[in-house]
């Protein structure tokens, strides 16, 4: 990997984990249905006056929009709202890897090998000791809600890498960039409808009180979190072997745990910290084995 390809790898770093702030700060002014809708509008235009749509069947434009936008972040704006901190939420994300594995043995047929047992179980043992944090006492608890919450989110994630791999089986030329924007769209519709059905009314589409904050999170979300990470992150999948490549995404949990703490505040009990390091272990496990084993070096 050239300069060009570390300097790609570190920006995506930086900005999926510190997008768990931006998140947060337009909870602050947005509710979790309006901040997806902002944010998958953001992410659809203007980029779709310049990008066709992707040559592909429209189910899986229509099936990725549903579980990555209304799945996944629906319900992670949810539990961001329920109390979840964005540090906590940038580890536990990351579940996703572990779903995508269940997944893709149930649906797909999938081999899920002894060393992804091993790392399950460890990710499991994480979990619980998050799980202990929920059932504690003291102002920096986890709530029950946020927890359940991220959980499903990472279990959407992961039915939307189900979709993008059967999609790139369908489409031998598959293009990410255009299938990142066009499928931005298919959230936009149900986040309203979502939104008028049960955001106060009082808190409905109130654009002109949005806060510079609020609108630099739109912007950061969609365009930035949304487009740039995934462009940039498939670009370099396209470029080096996918042991080359996953080892960075090792370093988002570290990214959203000190961005969380130092423009947040977000405190972290003994408890979380155990999760924590369970959970990025098991990753580690997943993530660094093949290349140890084929005596790569790191």
């Amino acid at each position: 990997m050239g300069g060009r390809d570390y300097a790609a790898a570190l920006c995506v770093v930086l900005v999926w984990g510190t997008n768990f702030v931006a998140m947060k700060l337009g909870l602050r002014e947005l509710t979790p249905f309006q901040l997806g809708a902002g944010r998958y509008l953001f992410a659809f235009l203007p980029l779709a006056l310049f990008v066709r749509p992707p040559r592909l069947a429209a189910r899986w434009v229509l099936l990725y929009g549903l579980f990555q936008g209304v799945g996944q972040f629906g319900l992670l704006f949810l539990a961001l709202r329920a109390g979840m901190s964005a540090s906590l939420a940038a580890v536990m994300l990351q579940m996703q890897v572990f779903f995508t594995a269940l997944f893709g043995f149930a649906l797909l047929g999938e081999r899920v090998e002894s060393r992804l047992k091993a790392a399950m179980a460890i990710a499991a043992l994480g979990l619980a000791c998050l799980g202990v944090d929920v059932l504690g006492h003291g102002a920096s608890e986890l709530p029950l809600a946020g927890f359940l919450l991220t959980v499903a989110s990472a279990a959407m994630w992961a039915a939307s890498n189900i979709v993008v791999r059967r999609a790139r089986q369908a489409a031998p030329a598959f293009e990410v960039l255009p299938f990142m924007v066009w499928t931005s769209l298919v959230p936009i519709v149900p986040f309203v409808l979502l939104s008028l059905a049960f955001d106060p009314a009082e808190t409905r589409w109130d654009w002109r009180a949005l806060s510079l904050t609020g609108w630099a999170s739109l912007a950061y979300l969609g365009w930035f979190a949304t487009i740039l990470g995934y462009a940039l992150w498939t670009g370099l999948l396209k470029r080096h072997p996918a042991n080359r490549v996953a080892p960075f995404s090792l370093a988002v949990p570290p990214v959203g745990i000190a961005a969380g703490m130092l423009a947040l505040g977000d405190v972290i009990t003994p408890w979380q910290w155990a999760g924590i390091v369970l959970v990025v272990l098991s990753l580690a496990l997943v993530v660094f084995k093949p290349r140890l084993r084929a005596g790569a070096p790191l």
